[in-house]
């Protein structure tokens, strides 16, 4: 038995909370203040093939 499933003899499983709910308010205006903190330190860049990638955003 690998370390994990001796963790989770102990411990239980990580998630043990539904996922199929729906989101607080609250929820939403923490992930919407968070979404915007990542937008303004990340700039992503996609390539012409289609792949993308993050680059720090420029400091003005």
């Amino acid at each position: 038995m690998r370390a994990t499933g001796k963790a989770r003899m102990f411990f239980g499983p990580a998630q043990s909370s539904s996922l199929t709910h729906d989101m607080t308010e609250e929820n939403k205006q923490l992930l919407a203040a968070q979404q915007a903190e990542e937008k303004a330190k990340w700039e992503t860049v996609t390539r012409a093939d289609g792949s993308s990638y993050i680059l720090p955003r420029k400091q003005d």
